[in-house]
Parts: structure tokens; C-alpha cells; sequence
């Protein structure tokens, strides 16, 4: 018998129905993902298999003695346990088999042969369950999703929602079941962590059945989708992307087909109503009306075709460089999680942040959209720059008392209600879904009316932190569309690994507490890490309280009009010079054109493989580059200069 095994499998919510025919069958070692949009039943079907929701119809079945463990996004219950004891509360069955060993080895000693007689089925039974290392084992999988040693003896009520997400899969994990059941198990999870998890899964002596909206993942562990659409569902036999590329197929036949019925039905109904009256043709067209009658209708549930539409305008020319950090600090109270940290962004530039969770990379990109200061170091922020944030939690998103979501787009993008709702609708809010409240809205849903303002801000500096978080994944694949796209500049965190892929151009990564910049994108970024291996554990150095160093801190930041910070005061220009001016200004927008030109050159020659052969051939291309970026960033800063003093100037002549 297969470990399990589904029957249409049904289930109505609200008196209507959800789910419907729903089968398949599963072996030990198939990983089955399930496949759907947001809504379309894979959480409810998930508990269903584990018990947790009555099933209204059809037939379940699990071979004899099959342990099922599910782990979905709900916190755990007892909050007052330590993540240890919550833990190893999973492991019942090793648990149960140690205690059992215990009390027949004391009844053995007293010479009780019924026990010595039963010792060795307890033990065969134990030793499957993980033998007496089965502790280490759990120790392993703890540290696997990223805690540390200290964690362990620590209650989960002081963790966070996202750690105790962690502990849950932990718990899971740990219980060796024959049947996993896993409910966006990647969430919360950094890259590392997640490489970990896509290993033991592949290894897992155990049928899994998990719903995830991460590509990279669904193609590493996937051996089997179900797809569920319109309340039904359809079993595929194969990896992840071939099941796309079928998906796809059928989709565009599909298109075909209802086109096809629709001309057919409407070239039927003009002759019933054209010849139905005529004594001539009655028969025929009686005829016609009963094969109207019987042609099953080829249908699409309107959920299942709502998709994002949307792409970032054209932005406003920023300065070359825009950020430039040196010798960066930044620190949280008792610990230093950058130092001498260097980071620039120039002009169109799509630059991946990538590093384990609690490394600093949201600090930084607060620090870098001033919702949070250095602890020491020099930030510049270039010429007309203009950024548009968005958080992981949509922190930044005040609605200014909007109740529901056409006012908070209205009162946060300035467009008239119309507008508005043509804005939202490109982001899944039509019609009703406009006048949702806020505090009603889904984690999904935040991030599509975020992304919606965002849009309308028309920045030309990007910086998304965690973008993807509670997206389906044809809005995961929307977004990446349009990120490609995009003219402006670029700071991405995620660990979307394909929308790493697809959108970085260069990488810059947490290591050691300070930041490392990589040529090439996320898949340059891993070719080398798995060369090189892990890198040797290194200590934070103290914070400046603590005597790690002294403080000092700058700021450069450009305003929002597009006037620098400090600009030089010039003398007043006289009438008489204006046309010196205008002389001085080409030339030095020739000397911008010439660096750029040169810039463009060096890019050229630097694509070349051989410029990156070797560490001192890369050190020494990354300089030549560094300089010729700097000599682009003079000239733009000299010309701003002269402009910021031409207006001075020219203020000065019309004061009194």
C-alpha cells in the first residue's frame, strides 16, 4: 500500500464549495508540491491530511502505523517552553522508546525474562527512531534553520513570530514522520538556511507534501505537483518546470478552445433566432437549440486568470553615483553589525544584498533611506536623487487615517479617486476589493497596495526589503517583470534566489561584518562561494561604547528638489559674465560626456574574462573601474557646484 493515498477528496466553506475530486498517490521519498493561487484551498487541503479539518467527501487512506507531522504558519500554543523542550515535544515515539528501554533494562536486572524477551523488538523499534544519538540529530536541526546554542534554553515567548515559524518546522522535522506536511516552510528562512532545508528534504526517508511560493525551492525538492484551479485539481507526475512548461501549453490550448466555443455558440444562436419562425427551417433550428443546450461549457474561474499588471515609469536622471557609503558603522544596542562597511549605487545599476538573518542588511537600507542613523561613517547621497522604500512589514506606509484602501492610495499617491482605482486595479483591488479596510487586509495584500504606491511615486532609486514576502508566485514572477525592466537604480534584499537571478547585476554581501562587492549576479555570487567554501568565523569587534572606536559620523544627503546639501557660496555673477557662464557650463558638461565616455570603454575592455583571471588581475580591474567611476562622480559634483552658484549668484542680483 502507498504511504498515502487520496480518493476525491471534497470540501465546501460557507456552504460552497472549495475543493472538489481532489486525488493522488504518494510513496516514501515523493515530495508532492502543491500548486495554486492564493485562496484556491492548499492550506485547508494540507489540514485536511492531517486531521485538522474534517474532509466532506471522498477517501483518505494511510498505511498502517503512518506518523503524520504538518507545520504551517500558526505560532505554537505553549508559549512558556523552551525552544529545546518544544522541540524535542515532536520526537514523541523516540521519546516514548527510551523510556520504554529504561524501565525493561530495570526490570531485566531483576531478572525478569519477559522484559529480556522484549528488549530487542524495543530496540530494533528505537534504533529506526534515531538510536540514542537521536538528540544530536535534533541538535542538527535546530542549528540547520539557524539558531545558535544560546537559543536553545531560551522560552518562546521571547522569540519572534518569524523564529517561532522556525522553531515550528524544527519541531516538525525532528519527529522523523512518514508523511510531512509543509506550509510555506521557506518563510523566515535566509539562504543558507534554506540550502540546508532543500538537502534534508531531498534526503528525507518520508513522503512530503508542501505548499511554497519559491521557485528555487519548488524545482530542488519537487518530484510531483498538484495543481489545484477553479476547486479542482490535476496530479502531474514530473519536476516543477516541466510542469510549467505543460501548465503553459495547456493554457494557450485552452485560450484557443474557449474561443473557439464561443464563435460556435454564438454562430449557433444567430441561426435559432434567425430561422426558428420560419415553418422551413423549425426542425433544423429545434435541432439546433437541443445541441446548444448540450455542449459543455469550456470555463475559467475569473480568480484564476487575475494576474499583476503593471512596470515602473521612466525616471528622472539621477547623478551618476547614488549612494556612496565609507567606512560605515552600524550597531544595536551591546553588539557591532557592520564595520568600515563600503557600499556605492551608481545610476541604473541593480545591486542584490544579500547575508544571513540578523546580519544587518535592514538596518543598513534604514540607514540608507535616513530612517536610521549611522554609528559612524560618511554617507553621500547623489543629485536629484529620489528613493522609494518598501519594508518587509510596510512600516514606512502611513495612511494618514485612511480606512480603506482607494483612500489610502488617494491620500498617498496625491491621483484623484478615478486614477486611484485604475492604479489599485492593476494590482488586484477592482471593483469591491478597492473599499477593503485596511485592518482587514492579508499579508499579500499590504504588499500589493505598497508596491501600488510605489509605482505611483515614480522614483528613480529603488530599495525593496523583502519584496516578495507573502506574494503567490505569478505575482512573485509580475514582479521580477517588472524589476527587469526598471531604468532607475536598484537595492534589492530577498531570499527570492530567482528574483536574485533574474533582476541583480552585482552582488554585495554580509560577510564577517562588513560588506563585500561581487561582480556579476546571484548565480556568478554562488559559483564562487561554493568554490571558496565557508569563510572563517570572525568575531564583531566591540561597539564604540565598549571602546571600539571613536565616532564620526557624516551625512550627505541631496534634497528632494534636487538641490545639493552644501553648496559652495560664489560671488554674485554679474549681468556682464552670464555668457562666460554659459561657456564654463558646456565645458564641463563636456568633461562629464568624456568620463562617462571613458567609463563606458573601460566596461567594455573589463568584460573580458581575462580581466577577472586571477585575484591581482580582479583587484587591479576593480581599481582601474573605481577610478573611472570616482572621475564620473567629480565632474557631476563640479557641474552641481557651478549651478548651485549660478543660482546664488543669480538670487543675489534680484534681491534688493
Amino acid at each position: 500500500m502507498a504511504t498515502i493515498t487520496a480518493s476525491d477528496l471534497g470540501k465546501d466553506v460557507a456552504g460552497r464549495p472549495l475543493l472538489r475530486g481532489v486525488s493522488f498517490r504518494l510513496e516514501r521519498r515523493d515530495r508532492m508540491t502543491i500548486a495554486g493561487r492564493n485562496g484556491a484551498g492548499k492550506t485547508t487541503l494540507l489540514r485536511m491530511l492531517a486531521g485538522e479539518t474534517p474532509i466532506d467527501s471522498g477517501e483518505l487512506a494511510l498505511a498502517k502505523g503512518t506518523r503524520l507531522a504538518l507545520h504551517d504558519q500558526r505560532p505554537p500554543r505553549e508559549r512558556s517552553l523552551t525552544l529545546r523542550d518544544y522541540v524535542l515535544s515532536g520526537c514523541t515515539e523516540a521519546v516514548a522508546l527510551e523510556a520504554q528501554l529504561t524501565e525493561l533494562e530495570r526490570k531485566m536486572g531483576e531478572g525478569d525474562q519477559r522484559a529480556v524477551d522484549s528488549y530487542a523488538n524495543v530496540q530494533a523499534r528505537f534504533e529506526l527512531a534515531g538510536g540514542y544519538n537521536w538528540r544530536d540529530r535534533v541538535t542538527d536541526i535546530v542549528f540547520g534553520l539557524g539558531f545558535h546554542e544560546r537559543d536553545l534554553a531560551r522560552s518562546l515567548d521571547s522569540f519572534s513570530g518569524g523564529e517561532m515559524t522556525r522553531g515550528s518546522l524544527a519541531r516538525a522535522l525532528a519527529g522523523s514522520p512518514d508523511v510531512l506536511l509543509l506550509d510555506e516552510p521557506t518563510n523566515h528562512l535566509d539562504i543558507e538556511s534554506l540550502e540546508w532545508l532543500e538537502k534534508t528534504l531531498v534526503e528525507l526517508d518520508a513522503a512530503i507534501i508542501l505548499v511554497a511560493h519559491d521557485r528555487w525551492f519548488l524545482e530542488a525538492v519537487g518530484t510531483c505537483v498538484l495543481e489545484l484551479e477553479a476547486g479542482r485539481s490535476r496530479f502531474f507526475s514530473g519536476p516543477w518546470h516541466a510542469w510549467r512548461t505543460e501548465q503553459a501549453v495547456r493554457e494557450l490550448a485552452l485560450g484557443r478552445s474557449i474561443q473557439k466555443q464561443k464563435l460556435e455558440i454564438e454562430r449557433m444562436a444567430k441561426f435559432v433566432e434567425r430561422f426558428r419562425a420560419k415553418a422551413s427551417k423549425a426542425k433544423q433550428a429545434q435541432s439546433r437549440v437541443k445541441a446548444l443546450d448540450k455542449i459543455e461549457r469550456v470555463t475559467e474561474d475569473p480568480r484564476d486568470r487575475r494576474e499583476l499588471g503593471f512596470k515602473f515609469a521612466a525616471p528622472e536622471r539621477s547623478a551618476r553615483v547614488v549612494f556612496e557609503l565609507e567606512d560605515g558603522r552600524l550597531e544595536v544596542p551591546g553588539r557591532t553589525l557592520l564595520h568600515d562597511a563600503a557600499l556605492w549605487l551608481e545610476r541604473g545599476e541593480h545591486v542584490s544584498l544579500v547575508g544571513p538573518n540578523g546580519s544587518g542588511k535592514t538596518t543598513l537600507v534604514r540607514a540608507l533611506t535616513g530612517e536610521q542613523e549611522l554609528t559612524a561613517g560618511q554617507l553621500k547621497t547623489g543629485h536629484k536623487v529620489t528613493v522609494g522604500y518598501l519594508s518587509q512589514h510596510g512600516e514606512e506606509l502611513e495612511w494618514g487615517g485612511a480606512r480603506t484602501v482607494l483612500e489610502a492610495a488617494v491620500k498617498r499617491t496625491g491621483l484623484t479617486p478615478n486614477e486611484a482605482r485604475a492604479l489599485l486595479g492593476r494590482f488586484l483591488f477592482s471593483g469591491e476589493d478597492a473599499e477593503k479596510p485596511l485592518d482587514g487586509l492579508s499579508g499579500g495584500e499590504r504588499k500589493r497596495l505598497g508596491l501600488a504606491v510605489l509605482v505611483a511615486g515614480k522614483s528613480n532609486v529603488l530599495i525593496l526589503d523583502e519584496p516578495t514576502n507573502h506574494l503567490d508566485l505569478e505575482s512573485r514572477e509580475s514582479l521580477e517583470d517588472a524589476l527587469r525592466s526598471y531604468e532607475g537604480s536598484l537595492l534589492l534584499v530577498t531570499h527570492d534566489r530567482a528574483l536574485l537571478d533574474a533582476v541583480g547585476t552585482r552582488t554585495v554581501a554580509v560577510e564577517q561584518h562588513t560588506l563585500h562587492s561581487y561582480a556579476g549576479g546571484w548565480a556568478e555570487y554562488a559559483r564562487l562561494r561554493e568554490e571558496r567554501g565557508p569563510l572563517p568565523t570572525v568575531e564583531a569587534p566591540p561597539t564604540l561604547a565598549e571602546g571600539g572606536g571613536t565616532i564620526a559620523v557624516k551625512v550627505e544627503v541631496a534634497k528632494s528638489d534636487g538641490e545639493p546639501a552644501a553648496a559652495p557660496k560664489l560671488a554674485a555673477a554679474k549681468p556682464s559674465v552670464s555668457k562666460n557662464r554659459r561657456r564654463d557650463q558646456q565645458k564641463l558638461e563636456q568633461k562629464i560626456a568624456e568620463a562617462e565616455q571613458q567609463l563606458a570603454a573601460l566596461e567594455d575592455e573589463l568584460a573580458d574574462p581575462a580581466a577577472w583571471a586571477n585575484e591581482y588581475e580582479s583587484a587591479k580591474s576593480q581599481a582601474r573601474h573605481t577610478a573611472a567611476t570616482r572621475a564620473v562622480e567629480a565632474a557631476y559634483e563640479e557641474l552641481e557646484q557651478f549651478e548651485a552658484g549660478a543660482e546664488t549668484a543669480a538670487a543675489s542680483a534680484d534681491g534688493p
